[in-house]
């Protein structure tokens, strides 16, 4: 049994991994491309390193190394790709997206 969650585990975080890394070098713009590696990239990683902890807590003992790493990567993933995002807003970086409007949208009058 614990083998076949470990390759599930494995399968996916390659998967993730994958369509992230994917996402990072086939996507256009950079507002877009700093999707790939926080989003899928991130569960990918966060999927390998929970079997790598299973799979060494059952061989030896108690391995929480990789959970400790999992954590940091889950706290500092989204912080470094918003970081990210302001800097590229405050150096006026284009987008695809169309700017939106400076009045807003139309408010309903009721």
């Amino acid at each position: 049994m614990l083998d076949l969650v470990l390759s599930f585990l494995i399968l996916t975080g390659a998967a993730f991994t994958f369509v992230g890394s994917l996402g990072l070098a086939r996507l256009r713009d950079f507002y877009t491309r700093l999707h790939g590696p926080t989003k899928a990239t991130t569960l990918g990683v966060g999927c390998l390193l929970i079997a790598s902890s299973l799979h060494f807590s059952f061989k030896a003992a108690l391995s929480l190394h990789e959970v400790l790493v999992t954590l940091f990567l889950f706290m500092t993933a989204p912080v470094s790709a918003h970081l990210l995002a302001k800097a590229a807003l405050h150096l006026r970086l284009r987008s695809l997206a169309p700017p939106p409007d400076p009045d807003g949208p139309p408010r309903d009058p009721a």
